[in-house]
């Protein structure tokens, strides 16, 4: 069998906010919304220009305190030509972004950047 990685959810606290992140920050679009009043929450779907992956925000209506991150989930990642030329781009965006990265003895070869939830984003040199 061959799998396909379709999305990864992530639930957040200001749609709005998250989607010009989102939008800004990775150059992502909206690709479909989906609205459940009855339920109360909304799912948006982004992806990239070539319909690489997804991320799906769902958005929970009323709610009034920030979700907790658990010790499980530690970050999704996504890949970039450019690496330096990202790093530049996301500093210049005022994002949280850490320095660039690379294990003992090698060449900087990732850094991470933090959505308004909290979640961090790794960005790696392709």
């Amino acid at each position: 069998m061959n799998y396909k990685l379709e999305h990864a959810c992530i639930r957040v606290m200001d749609l709005d906010k998250s989607l010009d992140f989102y939008k800004k920050a990775l150059a992502l679009e909206e690709v479909r919304r989906l609205d459940y009043p009855n339920y109360e929450f909304t799912l948006v779907y982004l992806s990239d220009e070539d319909g690489n992956f997804e991320i799906e925000l769902t958005y929970n209506y009323n709610t009034e305190k920030a979700y907790e991150m658990g010790t499980g989930f530690s970050h999704f990642a996504l890949k970039v030509k450019d690496l330096e030329k990202s790093h530049e781009y996301h500093k210049n965006q005022n994002l949280e972004t850490t320095d660039l990265k690379g294990l003992p003895g090698e060449k900087p070869k990732y850094y991470f950047i933090t959505d308004p939830d909290g979640y961090k984003i790794e960005i790696i040199r392709e």
